[in-house]
């Protein structure tokens, strides 16, 4: 990875980053990361991104399969998707560092008709990849981090590196995947507009006719395809979104852990607590416990 690249992202994260990890740049759809040590493990639902790690390692589990990278490598997440991870390697003197870009579907549809880019003849049998940072994404994602500090040249240029750089991944390795995104009401686009529900809806009760009719698919097929691109079944895509949304609100907003089970959806306290367990590994209450001793350690 370019000295250069590090070098930017490490004088950006000086001046605009405290104790906070994560700076939402003035680029939309570009964040940048940073931690000072290994952390305990994340859970999120993650939407399509690419993530080019600079600096320290790090692991992301998706159902079975875990995928560690480091500096050099890029994570390529091309669906909505639950995944665990965590920072495996990061210090004070040589902190983890990523830069984290938003996938974006109309960017790549239009780059698909402008390429003359077919689209993929088959479903791609896994939206997570970890490989090599190729040489024309490093180098777009440098140009595109040095606006940051023009800000009269950044409102001109950042939309057409934006989209210079979705065209360097889609001519990569990733390319695949990544057009599986772009595919007017392909299979990842429909499964997509269902997976909008469920966010927007995790707390009602999920109607599988709705989203399969949002899907534009039979109830079977509907199945099929969304355990293909998310690797969960409907149910547990929001079963994980609702016990991942509940472990937010009694972290950063202090709420109990009756109130966040009734909040994203529950009618059984007992109910959230166990299946709390199955995910994270312990109880709610010992879990948020553990999570404000660690946040309290590292103030």
């Amino acid at each position: 990875m370019s000295a250069a690249l590090v070098d930017i992202v490490r004088h950006h994260a000086e001046v605009n980053l405290t104790r906070d990890v994560t700076s939402f740049t003035p680029i939309p759809g570009l964040t940048i990361i940073r931690e000072m040590g290994p952390t305990a493990l994340q859970y999120a639902v993650s939407k399509p991104l690419v993530a080019l790690l600079l600096q320290g390692n790090k692991r992301v589990t998706l159902g079975s399969e875990s995928l560690d990278f480091g500096a050099g490598e890029s994570l390529v997440i091309a669906a909505d998707i639950p995944t665990v991870s965590q920072i495996t390697r990061a210090s004070v003197a040589a902190p983890y560092f990523s830069i984290v870009f938003d996938l974006d579907a109309a960017i790549i549809e239009g780059l698909m008709v402008d390429m003359g880019s077919p689209a993929p003849a088959a479903a791609v049998t896994s939206s997570v990849h970890v490989d090599a940072t190729e040489a024309d994404v490093a180098d777009t994602a440098l140009r595109l981090l040095r606006l940051l500090d023009r800000p009269a040249s950044l409102a001109v240029l950042h939309r057409q590196l934006f989209r210079e750089l979705h065209f360097w991944l889609m001519s990569g390795r990733h390319g695949t995947a990544i057009r599986g995104l772009g595919v007017t009401n392909g299979h990842a686009q429909r499964i997509g507009r269902a997976v909008s529900i469920i966010r927007e809806n995790y707390a009602k009760p999920l109607r599988l006719e709705c989203l399969a009719e949002a899907a534009g698919m039979s109830i079977s097929s509907f199945h099929e395809h969304f355990r293909a691109i998310t690797s969960l079944t409907p149910l547990q895509f929001q079963k994980q979104m609702r016990l991942i949304e509940a472990r937010r609100m009694m972290l950063a907003d202090g709420a109990t852990v009756s109130s966040a089970a009734y909040t994203v959806g529950y009618e059984s306290v007992t109910q959230f607590t166990r299946e709390y367990g199955r995910l994270f590994g312990m109880s709610p209450a010992r879990d948020i416990r553990q999570a404000q001793d660690r946040m309290r350690s590292a103030a």
